[in-house]
């Protein structure tokens, strides 16, 4: 195992819109190497997420310095620790560095990927595995 910084970022791969903007997105190299990992697949980093009870579909997950961040604060810390290079790095910190726009706009750009998901029909990753949970 290596020495070095991570941080995890945890999207729905299956979401267009997710999968741009964590392809894009980079840290600081300060901040560590970023892994990005599909939350539709089995991981040690979605157990975690599981045991804590936090719904995936309804939000991200960044993991830094060994904490959880979810939703509104994973996309706000992801902005903070961003490289800032690019245009979507940019954008993301200029809209997110601040946590009450980042409370603000994170459930609205949630309901836009249910919705989104809605009609691809994209099933739910259900995660804390709620009875009928399945479909958006």
């Amino acid at each position: 195992m290596s020495d070095s910084k991570q941080v995890e970022v945890v999207y729905d791969r299956d979401c267009p819109i997710c999968d741009y903007y964590c392809q894009r997105i980079d840290v600081d190299q300060s901040a560590g190497d970023l892994v990005r990992i599909d939350a539709r697949q089995d991981s040690n980093i979605l157990q975690e997420i599981t045991e804590l009870g936090l719904d995936i579909d309804e939000g991200m997950v960044v993991k830094a310095d060994g904490k959880i961040y979810y939703g509104s604060d994973a996309i706000h810390k992801l902005a903070n620790l961003s490289s800032r290079k690019g245009f979507v790095n940019r954008l993301a910190y200029s809209v997110f560095r601040w946590p009450r726009v980042a409370r603000f706009l994170y459930p609205v750009l949630a309901a836009c990927r249910n919705l989104l998901l809605r009609i691809l029909g994209r099933s739910r990753i259900n995660n804390l595995d709620i009875e009928g949970n399945d479909r958006f």
